[in-house]
């Protein structure tokens, strides 16, 4: 009979043995899922990168990476921020995700979209954001919503706005770190990369996606001295502030993938590079304030700046790098492709599963990368911006076909002879417009049914109670209100509703005010000056508006209630019974003078929530 030692010495040998391979089996696990970082930059274009010909801005960080990818030199995105992002991350065109403006309640991502931060995740990854969302900032719109683990962003869609925490200038901010308010010190897209290496380090034993999408280089174009005194006394320079924040996102790309590097994670990392609409600052136009030619600055020879119809406004660098992938020499592919390629290029790299029901827009750029354009050759996209309600068919719109390019519907362009687009030559061509309109046709019939869905706010539900609602989210009937709805100093006079959902049946307290919870001021008070910034480019801000508010009055499910105001209270407060389900909300302030508001912030809580 063998001693006890002997089996007892088979089964260590068995366990260690059994632990060793699936400690392998992790490890090939994980060598099979390569990490993602997908950075993305507010407001620069094509033309702000020496890489990409700019004689006047120094960008070694990113010209570094352009050295090293697949570089995309006919990508392109919507006109402006929120539409962009809502492409990108879903795969989808962004009409089809219910986002089509910046404010107006049309920057809300669709509750039924999927992000590729959920399928990320589905697939088991560790997800995470650091900077701007600009998809929605209530239940079921933000990022926690939509699959992100980790989340450091700030309101709306850029610091100063309504949605933002009030008079945060770049520095020394207050951010939201997973839903709750937290006070930050640095300048804002030092803590966005800073944050997003701790997230790396915390999680670099597991495949993780890293989003970094940076509120600057959008306006206000605050920034430290140093980043912009280079830039200074240069006559072929637009705007030195512009290049001093793109000089400061430069550096922070610099320290990303130097720590990347020295952490080994860089090989197995795919690094995107890319930014959401056209230059904002580099290029000064005249003609028109978006679509005019360049008289000023640098755009690559393009016509149009950020908003434009024309290609300054929506062709932007991407970069794709990985060393593991084999995507590591420099190469230009000239094929046309689009935001809403991302998702889809990523799923096909990264081997995820995708649910069935999921049918994308775009296609995987997997092809392209290995010299395969035999499904790009005739491709068609469409990029426009529409900045209404409800979209129309044609509005400042650029239908791509190769180098045509068809504007409006009525303008002809080929990009080969004619690069700025200064020559409609649609008369000459009058087959390849019927033939662009035929296809411009299909696609508006197929894509204008999902034009019905719309983006409700919840309120009274688990995931947020109580809720925020700000004038950004107003829905109108108008155009012309949207851009001064983020500018409360000021106090236009205007007004919209709030599209809702009512979670559950119950009595909700509502309160109406003139300025954000956080400066308890009074209603008819004038809000603080914020000083100057040493050392920066932050300027004092313009003195608040006071308002002489006397009257509230609110209309909700039929309801419509009535009170007088204390003009020294923070707040006017209405007690409503609502039934669950759809519903919209208005409200107004009359003033001394007659006129009427719409109050810029409202709460809504649900009283008693069930549990």
């Amino acid at each position: 009979m063998k001693p006890y030692t002997f089996y007892i010495g088979i089964l260590i040998s068995t366990l260690i043995f059994t632990s060793c391979k699936s400690e392998k089996n992790k490890t090939t696990e994980k060598e099979a899922k390569p990490n993602v970082i997908l950075i993305l930059v507010d407001d620069q274009g094509y033309g702000d990168i020496a890489a990409l010909g700019n004689k006047y801005i120094k960008t070694p960080n990113i010209d570094e990476l352009h050295g090293i990818s697949a570089r995309f030199t006919d990508y392109h995105v919507s006109p402006t921020c929120a539409p962009t992002r809502a492409a990108l991350l879903t795969g989808h065109h962004n009409n089809r995700t219910g986002v089509w403006h910046t404010v107006n309640g049309r920057s809300l991502l669709l509750e039924r979209e999927t992000t590729m931060a959920q399928i990320f995740k589905e697939n088991g990854y560790k997800t995470s954001m650091f900077g701007k969302w600009h998809l929605g900032d209530n239940y079921p719109f933000r990022p926690e919503d939509k699959g992100f683990d980790e989340v450091l962003s700030h309101g709306g869609g850029g610091m100063g706005q309504t949605m933002d925490y009030f008079d945060n200038d770049y520095f020394d901010d207050m951010y939201i770190h997973n839903g709750k308010l937290e006070k930050h010190e640095g300048y804002c897209t030092n803590i966005w990369f800073s944050e997003a290496i701790k997230f790396i380090e915390s999680n670099k034993d597991e495949p993780f996606f890293c989003y970094l999408p940076t509120n600057a280089a959008h306006s206000p174009y605050f920034v430290e001295n140093k980043y912009i005194e280079p830039y200074m006394d240069n006559e072929n320079i637009h705007y030195p502030p512009f290049y001093g924040m793109i000089a400061n996102i430069d550096e922070n790309i610099g320290k990303l993938v130097d720590y990347l590097r020295t952490s080994k994670l860089l090989d197995n990392t795919i690094l995107i590079f890319t930014t959401d609409n056209g230059t904002a600052q580099g290029a000064k136009v005249e003609g028109h304030r978006l679509d005019g030619f360049v008289t000023k600055g640098y755009n690559a020879g393009m016509r149009g700046i950020k908003a434009s119809k024309y290609e300054g406004g929506h062709r932007v660098p991407l970069f794709i790098h990985w060393k593991d992938g084999g995507i590591t020499v420099g190469k230009d592919i000239d094929d046309l492709t689009a935001n809403y390629d991302i998702l889809p290029t990523l799923v096909d790299l990264c081997k995820l599963k995708v649910s069935s029901d999921i049918k994308f827009d775009g296609q995987s750029l997997v092809p392209l990368i290995n010299g395969d354009n035999t499904e790009f050759e005739d491709r068609i996209v469409i990029v426009n911006s529409q900045r209404v309600e409800v979209p129309e068919p044609w509005r400042r719109t650029s239908l791509m076909q190769g180098s045509w390019r068809l504007i409006d519907g009525i303008e002809l362009y080929d990009l080969k002879t004619d690069p700025e687009q200064r020559t409609n030559i649609a008369d000459q061509h009058p087959e390849k417009m019927t033939e662009l309109k035929i296809a411009y046709d299909a696609w508006w019939k197929e894509i204008s049914p999902s034009y019905k869905d719309q983006p409700y706010i919840y309120i009274g539900h688990k995931a947020e109670n109580p809720v925020k609602l700000y004038c950004h989210d107003w829905h109108t009937e108008s155009e012309a209100s949207p851009w001064h709805q983020r500018h409360i100093r000021t106090g236009y006079i205007d007004n919209g509703y709030w599209m809702l959902k009512i979670a559950e049946s119950g009595i909700y307290k509502l309160k109406l005010r003139r300025w954000p919870e956080e400066t308890h001021l009074a209603l008819n008070a004038k809000a603080p000056i914020r000083p100057a910034l040493p050392n920066t480019s932050v300027t004092a801000s313009k003195p608040g508006k006071s308002l002489s508010i006397n009257k509230a009055r609110i209309s909700i499910q039929g309801i419509e209630q009535v009170s007088t105001v204390n003009p020294e209270a923070e707040f006017v407060e209405f007690t409503v019974k609502l039934t669950k389900g759809e519903t919209q909300l208005q409200t107004w302030f009359t003033l001394d003078n007659k006129k009427e508001l719409g109050a810029y912030f409202v709460s809504v809580e649900k009283m008693n929530p069930a549990k």
